[in-house]
């Protein structure tokens, strides 16, 4: 099943969830935004820092709920909330599309790897695909939880390794800085090793906004649904901040790289291409045995995400809209192989971001992601606490908020390519007529209008049905060995 029995302890799930959480946007897409633009790719810190405290609690109540309940999927946990089916399947949707994205980045994170060692042309794109594909078309979440013991133990080797030897070999951190003082400001970007005036909206937004973002992910939910118990939840959050030490040593590979004089491989359009700074960064200063055990680090971290990814957006297909609407008596087996063709229709459809929407860095793949999945932020967070809120303004809200983050998005232009849409995940705000250079993260605004939308909405629909709440007080601190709460059997 997608949960893996909801057996998985302290251990089991601090790998499972830190392999799910910490991907290629780690180790590819974040030192490339810090090589070409500087102290802004440093927000990723801060976010990985404050997302815990902000969905400790949360985590703990939908756990709770989700596990009397036998909930595996938001959408699952919305529609019983709140006795409605169309905002189920919206809440479902908007998962698997704000996967895709997310998926992708995985997918240019392998891609790096295969162009850092000499491959040209499409290749590296297809070859990421195949790999991606065949992997997880045959793993449940016990493979890619198993293997996450493997990925990270070789990233924080790596890691270790290049934070001590890499500095030894350039001479230290401080000319490190000082390389990287002397050579942003001559990049397209204009980059600072501080930020600009005009970036501390941008950086605080990206920051908050990814944090609020994150746990909405289905992958990310499944990772918490599948802990055996709410200690075990209380002891990952605690935890997990020490994987925020080592994004902060990964981020400096930007600044290494820009000391190190590394220039980018040659992408498929024939232009240099920045995610692949840090495999060739890893090929150019470690001994090529030890290069090679760094890019198989690279790219097993991006294949185990991008496999519970895959399982968890399938998952969210099969419970939610296929065996509810289209196959009520669908057999478990018809299940299994429904999973597995919409998995590789989910990374199909990654493939189809990579080709169409041309953003300046790799870390907007998942930052745009973020600004479609924190429109569920009202139907989930909201409803874990109060009922208050009506499900056709919700729904509505949800619908604001997508309509006008995509909007949005389509007024942001890429300047490296020219292209005029989809460019990135912050707006200006001179859209609005101000005359500043400063941005904004787009779902920040959006998710704000969401629940503008669904709070003026919800007295004026009061005579309308409000759904059948199947959820009770109590069963939000319901705990592990309780009546009613038990491990469900792997099937």
């Amino acid at each position: 099943m997608g949960t893996g029995g909801r057996k998985f302890g302290t251990w089991v799930t601090w790998f499972l969830v830190g392999g799910d959480l910490y991907t290629a946007y780690t180790f590819v897409a974040v030192p490339a935004l810090m090589f070409a633009s500087g102290a802004l790719g440093f927000f990723a810190v801060p976010y990985t820092i404050v997302v815990y405290p902000l969905v400790f609690l949360p985590a703990l109540r939908l756990w709770s709920v989700a596990h009397r309940h036998g909930y595996v999927t938001a959408a699952d946990f919305v529609r019983g909330r709140h006795g409605s089916n169309a905002l189920g399947v919206a809440i479902a949707l908007t998962g698997i599309v704000a996967t895709m994205p997310y998926i992708a980045l995985q997918m240019v994170g392998i891609q790096a790897v295969v162009e850092a060692i000499g491959i040209k042309g499409h290749w590296p794109l297809v070859i990421a695909f195949v790999v991606l594909a065949a992997y997880t078309y045959s793993s449940g979440l016990r493979a890619p939880a198993l293997i996450a013991f493997v990925k990270d133990s070789l990233i924080y080797l790596v890691i270790l390794v290049a934070v001590i030897y890499v500095p030894i070999k350039l001479g230290g951190y401080d000319k490190i800085f000082q390389a990287a003082a002397s050579v942003l400001p001559t990049k397209p970007n204009k980059g600072s090793i501080t930020l600009h005036d005009t970036q501390y909206l941008a950086y605080s937004t990206l920051a908050l906004g990814s944090a609020l973002a994150l746990f909405l992910y289905p992958h990310a939910i499944t990772g918490v649904l599948a802990s055996r118990s709410r200690e075990t939840i209380k002891k990952n959050m605690s935890m997990l901040p020490a994987y925020s030490l080592m994004l902060g040593f990964l981020a400096l590979l930007g600044y290494m790289a820009i000391a190190a004089k590394i220039t980018p491989a040659m992408g498929a359009n024939g232009k240099a291409d920045s995610n692949t700074i840090v495999p060739v960064l890893f090929d150019h200063e470690f001994p090529s045995w030890f290069a090679g055990i760094a890019m198989g680090a690279i790219a097993i971290g991006a294949l185990v995400p991008a496999a519970i990814m895959s399982i968890a957006a399938a998952n969210t297909f099969t419970r939610d809209i296929y065996r509810p609407y289209l196959r009520p008596n669908a057999s478990a087996g018809e299940e299994v192989l429904v999973s597995k063709i919409v998995s590789l229709v989910v990374k199909f459809g990654a493939l189809l971001v990579i080709l169409f929407i041309n953003v300046q860095f790799a870390l907007d793949f998942q930052l745009i992601g973020g600004i479609i999945i924190i429109q569920i932020l009202p139907a989930v967070v909201f409803g874990l606490y109060t009922r208050w809120f009506h499900r056709w303004a919700l729904l509505v809200g949800w619908a604001v908020g997508i309509v006008t983050s995509l909007w949005m998005l389509w007024y942001v232009p890429n300047p490296a390519t020219n292209h005029k849409h989809f460019g990135g995940a912050t707006w200006a705000l001179s859209h609005l007529g101000f005359d500043t250079k400063a941005t904004i993260w787009v779902g920040i605004p959006t998710l704000l209008l969401n629940a503008l939308v669904a709070a003026v909405l919800t007295p004026l629909f009061a005579r309308l049905p409000r759904g059948h709440d199947e959820t009770r007080p109590e069963d939000f601190h319901a705990e592990a060995g309780e009546p009613g709460v038990a491990p469900i059997p792997v099937g």
